[in-house]
């Protein structure tokens, strides 16, 4: 009865959506981003999580029925997931940035110059990244990998937050710049090291089970290189993930 009360109440009251385009747009991608966020970020999750320790004990012959089956739908998910989730949350970012001040001394110019400096700054990054996990003294000890991209990341990070940092730049634009620094890199990790290492994985481990063909010895260490690369988005995911819900919820840069 109460619930009846409620929902009539609620239907009488005026509810209607924004009438200006940008709002509903903004609306739009942010709840794209969110489904396809959660899609990625849960996967990534269930890889880390389930999947990686369940397919260590599990032996040759088994791994060869599952892997075929299970790894390519999953991976399909999982890496168009991450391109819809920062494609949208780069256009929210990009509508965001053009309601900006220009910075003093550059006007009109702080959308391009920020979204330049932000890209470049990415890329570096993850070039220096991929670099290290073809380097074996890196690659053969985790925790020295994880390390090295953690003091990657916060350089990133913090030279993001400096070269777009002036008087009017908002707590959102910043928090998002960051967070959605992370995701790029996070983006590049999933199309540049794990989907091609997994891809070539699959199809030998198919091979193997249907015509007995050898796996090569290569297999081991593409799969040392997406785990890692796996498992560095898996911890990445933290800090992109608390960037994201400041830019609306915590005045972390500048106080609102």
């Amino acid at each position: 009865m109460m619930d009846t009360i409620a929902l009539v109440c609620l239907f009488q009251q005026k509810i209607l959506p924004p009438s200006d385009v940008g709002s509903n747009l903004q609306m739009l991608l942010r709840w794209i981003h969110f489904l396809a966020g959660i899609t990625w970020i849960g996967l990534l999750y269930f890889f880390n999580l389930v999947n990686v320790p369940v397919m260590k004990a599990l032996d040759a012959p088994t791994k060869g029925k599952v892997i075929p089956v299970l790894m390519p739908k999953a991976l399909w998910w999982f890496r168009w997931g991450a391109v819809v989730t920062v494609l949208a949350g780069f256009i929210y970012w990009y509508l965001i940035l053009r309601t900006e001040p220009p910075a003093p001394g550059i006007p009109g110019q702080y959308l391009w110059r920020t979204l330049g400096v932000w890209l470049a700054l990415v890329i570096v990054t993850w070039a220096i990244e991929f670099g290290l996990l073809r380097v074996p003294a890196v690659t053969k000890n985790g925790w020295v990998l994880g390390v090295v991209v953690l003091v990657l990341v916060g350089a990133m990070g913090g030279l993001l937050v400096h070269a777009n940092t002036y008087e009017g730049a908002s707590n959102r634009a910043l928090s998002i710049g960051v967070g959605g620094g992370i995701g790029m890199l996070m983006l590049l990790n999933v199309w540049g090291v794990i989907w091609p290492a997994q891809k070539r994985i699959i199809a030998w481990t198919a091979e193997n089970a249907a015509k007995g063909t050898p796996v090569p010895p290569e297999s081991a260490r593409l799969a040392r290189r997406a785990f890692l690369a796996s498992r560095a988005n898996a911890w990445l995911s933290v800090p992109m993930l608390f960037f994201m819900a400041a830019a609306s919820h915590y005045p972390l840069f500048v106080g609102g």
